[in-house]
């Protein structure tokens, strides 16, 4: 990963001249052309290094197993090698970099077994989270809940695919919310951290987006009829359709090594 294979990595470091490790104003960097660069906004200086990291692993600009050097990210990112090492600790929780002895932080993998796995368990504590909304959530939560049901299917007519996940994340916030389990929701969190690259990757196959609104609809509308069974069983539907669609990115790509190899 040398640094001088990312083009347009330039530093623009208002950020830690004061210490503060704050930045004044928003900028958009394209990371999908490798450019780290920590822009300058109004936010911590880690959380921006962090989303600019994830966002390279998640579009494959640092591929699965490839070793991330620190000092390699501090020339990429324009920050200390104490925020690269704080944002990959946080990387690390997520599962979207693992520490390996001998090497250090490497972009975690995935084998198709594993995302299986980490499906089954998303459906089984999903369907636990619905149905608990439906039984529990209130008037208010429920208004919320419609509210973001339709602010999700409007940015899916839109065809972004990353305001997508956003705010199908937005969804999901109401709902662990309303469900009032703390536990179930860094587990999950945790969950949609590893398969993020397969389930952003599924999104943008043809229909698909379509396919998910429409899925997320009848949950919501089982749980605004209370009907926490229904709720329960639409929603595992909809995580196992996600896991097919999923799935079938990461056997294509397994295919794909094996054809190269």
């Amino acid at each position: 990963m040398a640094a001088g294979e990312r083009a347009g990595i330039i530093d623009v470091s208002p950020r830690d001249a004061g210490g503060s490790g704050v930045v004044p104003h928003e900028e958009v960097r394209d990371v999908a052309t490798g450019d780290l660069r920590v822009a300058a906004v109004a936010a911590p200086l880690r959380t921006q290094v962090v989303r600019n990291l994830r966002e390279a692993i998640l579009n494959r600009t640092f591929k699965p197993g490839q070793r991330l050097v620190e000092r390699e990210l501090c020339e990429l990112t324009k920050v200390s090698r104490t925020t690269v090492r704080e944002a990959l600790r946080q990387l690390e929780s997520e599962g979207l970099v693992d520490l390996v002895p001998n090497q250090g932080p490497v972009v975690a993998s995935m084998s198709v077994a594993e995302a299986r796995d980490i499906y089954e368990v998303r459906g089984v504590l999903e369907s636990l989270v619905v149905g608990r909304f439906a039984e529990h959530a209130t008037d208010e939560q429920l208004a919320r809940l419609a509210e973001a049901v339709d602010e999700f299917e409007r940015v899916v007519r839109g065809g972004d695919v990353a305001e997508i996940v956003v705010r199908k994340d937005d969804f999901y916030d109401v709902l662990l919310e309303g469900s009032g389990n703390v536990v179930v929701r860094r587990v999950l969190e945790s969950l949609w951290g590893r398969i993020a690259y397969p389930r952003s990757t599924s999104l943008r196959r043809p229909r698909r987006p379509d396919e998910v609104a429409d899925e997320v609809r009848q949950v919501v509308d089982a749980i605004m009829r209370r009907d926490a069974a229904a709720a329960r069983r639409l929603s595992r539907a909809h995580v196992d359709k996600a896991a097919s669609a999923a799935l079938e990115v990461l056997e294509q790509e397994a295919a794909e090594k094996t054809t190269d190899a």
